[in-house]
């Protein structure tokens, strides 16, 4: 408890495509963090008062021990031993109640506020653009969520107090020492540098592995994540051994710098341990002298001794919290950044009045943030009539999904415009858009949840009637009953428990029931049987119907229902027209109609 213990340094985030943590040696991103307490300025001032009692109390304990040993020990009598033990008692249930005040009140704090900053951050982060999260992993983003707010929440509601404690304590002790004996204080100040010494020297270096320990750990779970969310391509290749050796070399390297850690930090407690053991038999000895000569009663000494051990203690929990006060710092910069990283889709919030749904797309060129030497779409200009619908086809990368991403405001184009009934979509609120808009793509994404959530995850207040119409209209009503929950199934983790098919079909329930004016779709039925596919093409049919559609074509079924047909390739518009009309003038459409698009 006399010196200062360096724990391992936050979670780090270099190894397996990770971006390196860099080191924060200033504390002022934590001064942002401590806004979050505001709120509850009450408990603030009920825990800073419960600690000021504490530590008042701690330090009046030396005034017990003097009592007990020169009245208590030293008077001679029972009654004065009792009347010295029943001080101290009275000063330890003073401690006590105090302690449980300080501890109940800033645990609560720091759960509560990291409770804020999680929310404050998903806030946030759910509402950033999607180029955002191309060029920052989500399990970065996931690690400081959890991981930094877990450590804010140590730091509030308990560091920092034992910090404020320890700082109390510390300077009370110092000055009762000085006000106990002169000689006494001036030999343990003297011998501060000396015990500052290990702590510069083998500091340092115990905080430089600790965040490469932090680091390699943090490689560790990522490896071990990517492995996870991929098992099943893991184990059709038969490479679970070759994993298993790969990951092993991960945890190998993570311990080999534990271990570094580890003998640094033993060598600093083994120092700090010598050198301050040293400096107190140093004081004995003095101190005992002047106790044998009587210049000193043997209370003064046990109370010295007492104020001693909490300045050594002090100090120590301030040199601990210290390091742990850096750890923070780096873990607030990273939420912070979070919490004032704004999207690059400016959201106008306006919702103007749509008449029809008209989309003109109007020499679009754009590239992702990820690849901007890459252009995905270049000078692309359509128009899609109110209630007509447009297949989009063309080879892999021409730029057919991203022209989804930019209806859906995804991203803004670098250059030209989109237009949806005369009103640039960049001037519409967002939310205004996308609620015109329903997307059934080729892998649906469904949560981890109920089929019923699933299905009206556009539209949460919607009945079971509604709900259920919507599954038969998409042929899912007749398996969802078979399941043994039926509507109330759980589907796991990304609707693990279905068939492709049967999550499609889903998907596509979801967006019947959005009731949108405009559809896309990618190829929304190719994971269906033959039957199945016949019926929801009668659904879509009706759905259609009055409603403006564009779909990303694969079959040839699927683009002789569409009005009009639109070829890309590169990122280039090549060659509209119908069916007939593109395979006698479009030698690429003509050639993915004899190639690719073929009914299975």
């Amino acid at each position: 408890m006399f010196w200062p213990l360096y724990p391992a340094s936050g979670p780090g985030r270099s190894g397996r495509g990770v971006v390196p943590l860099s080191s924060t040696r200033s504390l002022s991103p934590l001064l942002s963090v401590f806004r979050f307490l505001l709120p509850y300025r009450g408990r603030m001032l009920a825990a800073g008062t419960a600690l000021v009692f504490t530590a008042g109390a701690t330090l009046f304990l030396g005034r017990g021990i003097q009592m007990l040993i020169d009245e208590g020990f030293g008077g001679g009598t029972s009654e004065d031993l009792r009347a010295a033990i029943s001080v101290i008692m009275v000063i330890a249930g003073a401690m006590a109640i105090g302690t449980f005040a300080r501890f109940y009140l800033v645990s609560w704090l720091g759960e509560r506020v990291s409770a804020d900053i999680r929310k404050a951050v998903f806030n946030n982060i759910i509402h950033l653009h999607p180029g955002y999260f191309e060029t920052n992993r989500s399990g970065e983003i996931m690690s400081r969520l959890t991981t930094d707010t877990t450590l804010l929440q140590t730091i509030i509601g308990s560091s920092l107090s034992m910090a404020l404690r320890s700082g109390l304590t510390l300077t009370g002790g110092l000055v009762l020492m000085f006000v106990t004996n002169v000689k006494l204080s001036l030999i343990i100040t003297a011998g501060v540098p000396l015990v500052l010494l290990p702590i510069l020297i083998f500091g340092r270096r115990v905080r430089r592995l600790s965040t490469e320990s932090q680091d390699s750990i943090a490689s560790v779970g990522s490896y071990a994540g990517e492995i996870i969310q991929h098992i099943r391509t893991v184990q059709s290749y038969t490479s679970e051994n070759r994993e298993s050796t790969a990951f092993s070399g991960e945890v190998e390297r993570a311990f080999s710098i534990a271990r570094r850690r580890i003998r640094q930090r033993a060598l600093l407690v083994c120092m700090a341990i010598l050198l301050l053991f040293t400096g107190m038999g140093v004081m004995l000895w003095s101190g005992g002298q002047d106790v044998i000569t009587g210049r000193m009663s043997g209370g003064e000494l046990g109370a010295f001794v007492f104020y001693a051990m909490m300045v050594g203690s002090g100090f120590a929990t301030i040199s601990e919290v210290w390091g742990e006060l850096q750890r923070a710092a780096g873990a607030a910069e990273r939420l912070l950044e979070l919490v004032h990283t704004r999207s690059e889709l400016v959201d106008t919030g306006s919702t103007p009045d749509l008449p029809v749904a008209r989309l003109e797309l109007r020499h679009l060129s754009f590239a992702y943030p990820a690849r901007p030497a890459d252009p995905a779409l270049r000078g692309v200009s359509l128009t899609i009539d109110p209630g007509k619908s447009l297949a989009l086809v063309g080879p892999s990368g021409a730029g057919k999904s991203t022209l989804f991403e930019l209806l859906q405001r995804f991203y803004d184009p670098q250059e030209g415009s989109i237009v949806f009934d005369g009103v640039d979509i960049r001037d519409m609120g967002l939310q205004t858009l996308r609620q015109q808009l329903a997307l059934v793509p080729q892998q649906p994404a469904l949560f981890t949840d109920t089929v019923r959530y699933n299905i009206a995850y556009g539209k949460a207040c919607a009945t079971d009637r509604e709900i259920e119409a919507a599954a038969r209209a998409a042929h899912a009503h007749e398996f969802i009953i078979a399941l043994p929950g039926g509507y109330s199934s759980h589907l796991g983790e990304q609707g693990v428990r279905l068939s492709g098919g049967q999550r499609q079909r889903i998907a596509l329930a979801r967006a019947i029931l959005n009731n949108p004016r405009v559809l896309l779709l990618d190829e929304a039925t190719s994971a269906l049987d033959s039957e199945s596919e016949h019926q929801v093409q009668l659904a879509l049919h009706e759905l259609m119907r009055d409603r403006t559609t564009v779909i990303i074509a694969h079959r040839l079924s699927t683009i002789l229902h569409a009005d009009r047909i639109a070829v890309l390739d590169r990122g280039e518009l090549i060659a509209t027209g119908t069916h007939q009309s593109l395979l006698q003038d479009c030698e690429l459409y003509a050639r993915l109609a004899s190639l690719q698009f073929q009914d299975v």
